[in-house]
């Protein structure tokens, strides 16, 4: 009778320890049988209507047609990028929030914003788990096309020309500090050792409409949020930045080609990212659907016509990449003298 008295008591001790357990268990542990059971939320670290934003979108609708994943997209521009990466880096790991990460916010920033004793109020390789890597693509040097006929600006060289005469009379604006529009006229500057006015602005479109208002003269854009404007002529393209010519603009030269820069190279990407410590199913289910996405013909179609190249790659394939784009840009800021305006 002891010994039955003991038997029960001792499961009655494991059902309470169990018990215990299962309470400590964080949520997004429990939920992952059936994830997504919820809106997934895309924090889009710049304005709609710019590059990041065109990227996600086509993202956006293919999940909900195709699986019916609903991913709302929660566009929180600034500091290049960093506020909308802070809010991820610091939300649950339990796969309902990812963030449109880009070469600015996991490649550019950390060695542009800690120069001189500056703070990330994140690790772009700490605080995340990398995704998939989604698209790539060029950046385009887009003039206003009034200034440029006013001043005789026809081809890179007439810039490099006239940028050199008037030191500190041409204004470059960017999508923001550390952005890979910022950087390309960084890397530009450095290379044609040239002096134009930095102004950032909060994303790719206000930058975009002063530029065509003609309150500032020049822009190393993103390619998809100006190339309606280029072909509409409400812009006048010069050159890609990129190593290769652009199938969406084959006629349009690339900078090292048409002033002589060999070497230079200033591309942008977009990827998806979580938070640190997302659970390996959630993680590998997300990758999957992802990069099924990514390749399907209706998101690529509209990548090829923004001038994008679609990706897709495993979360292990794209942590890779995000370092050697944190030491590719790492060398640029230090040998283009960039700083945060």
């Amino acid at each position: 009778m002891k010994k039955n008295r003991h038997i029960c008591a001792s499961a009655a001790k494991l059902l309470v320890t169990s018990l215990l357990f299962c309470a400590t268990i964080p949520q997004v542990v429990l939920a992952q049988s059936n994830f997504p059971n919820k809106p997934i939320r895309l924090v889009v670290p710049f304005p709609a209507g710019g590059a990041t934003d065109n990227i996600a979108r086509p993202l956006q609708n293919e999940l909900l047609s195709t699986i019916k994943w609903n991913v709302v997209i929660d566009n929180k521009p600034g500091a290049g990028g960093n506020i909308g990466a802070d809010i991820v880096a610091k939300s649950l790991p339990d796969g309902y929030t990812w963030l449109m990460a880009s070469v600015g916010t996991h490649g550019i920033n950390l060695p542009l914003y800690t120069q001189d004793g500056g703070k990330m109020p994140f690790d772009p390789i700490k605080d995340f788990t990398p995704i998939t890597l989604v698209a790539e693509l060029p950046n385009v040097l887009v003039l206003n096309p009034e200034w440029a006929a006013k001043n005789n600006i026809n081809n890179v060289n007439d810039l490099i020309r006239y940028a050199k005469a008037n030191p500190g009379k041409v204004n470059m604006a960017s999508s923001g500090n550390g952005t890979s529009i910022h950087m390309a006229g960084e890397l530009f500057k450095s290379m044609t050792k040239t002096f134009m006015v930095h102004l950032p602005y909060k994303g790719s479109p206000p930058a975009v409409t002063d530029l065509m208002a003609g309150n500032v003269d020049i822009m190393f854009d993103n390619l998809p949020s100006s190339i309606n404007y280029i072909r509409a002529g409400r812009l006048k393209a010069l050159a890609v930045t990129s190593a290769k010519r652009s199938p969406a603009f084959p006629d349009l030269p690339t900078i090292a080609e048409a002033a002589n820069l060999p070497g230079y190279e200033a591309t942008s990407w977009f990827g998806i990212v979580g938070p640190a410590n997302m659970p390996s199913d959630i993680l590998n289910k997300t990758s999957a659907e992802l990069m099924k996405a990514i390749n399907s013909p209706s998101v690529k179609e509209k990548y090829l016509a923004m001038g994008a190249e679609p990706v897709g790659n495993t979360p292990t394939q794209f942590a890779a990449y995000i370092k050697n784009e944190i030491a590719k840009w790492t060398k640029v800021v230090k040998d283009s003298g960039a700083k945060v305006d």
